[in-house]
């Protein structure tokens, strides 16, 4: 072997040998399983928002149904897809919180458009309606399950960053803590019920 290749090997290996004790590598798959975790939160509020149009058809299709309770479904659905979502979300706490209203929004407009529902027994009762609100409650159910490994994920991605020695690692890799979904205000408390 030559005196330039063991120079070469032994450079490498002293180069390499502290990236690896820093966390260098670590920082690298968190940040990948963040990435993958909010593609799946991605994915399943489109899904969700894809579904609202067929759910807004069928009930529209009820003459006596309230416009204002679908207008407000629309109007949020709007809102929703109008918020730009790519992977600058994850890294920019403005953009996550707007993101999570708009969602949040729809998911009211959404609960309320189901309670309102109740009172049409004829529109609860036909084929189409039943499967659509299955299919959104199964989906609400993948969303609730995307957003907990998404935070799952960003807590774990979190510590390696500020952890020493991986945060030696993250500021190599110009890495810093990350934003995570929060509870919406006034969750704290349990919903009134009232007869």
């Amino acid at each position: 072997m030559s005196r330039f290749s063991s120079a070469l090997l032994l450079s490498l290996f002293l180069f390499s040998a502290p990236l690896t004790g820093c966390g260098y590598n670590a920082v690298i798959e968190r940040d990948e399983e963040v990435k993958a975790a909010w593609a799946e939160v991605e994915n399943q509020y489109k899904r969700r928002t894809d579904l609202v149009p067929n759910l807004v058809n069928i009930v529209k299709g009820n003459a006596n149904f309230e416009k204002s309770t679908l207008e407000s479904v629309v109007q949020a659905r709007s809102k929703a897809t109008g918020v730009t979502v790519d992977q600058s979300v994850i890294d920019d706490p403005a953009k996550l919180k707007q993101f999570e209203e708009a969602q949040q929004q729809l998911s009211g407009a959404l609960s309320r458009l189901l309670v309102v529902v109740e009172r049409y027994p004829e529109l609860k009762a036909t084929e189409s309606f039943r499967d659509l609100q299955a299919q959104l409650e199964g989906t609400e159910n993948r969303i609730t399950v995307a957003r907990k490994r998404f935070i799952e994920s960003v807590a774990d991605y979190n510590k390696v960053v500020q952890v020493f020695p991986s945060s030696i690692g993250a500021s190599l890799r110009g890495k810093s803590v990350r934003p995570t979904f929060s509870a919406p205000a006034g969750s704290d408390k349990p919903p009134e019920v009232k007869f």
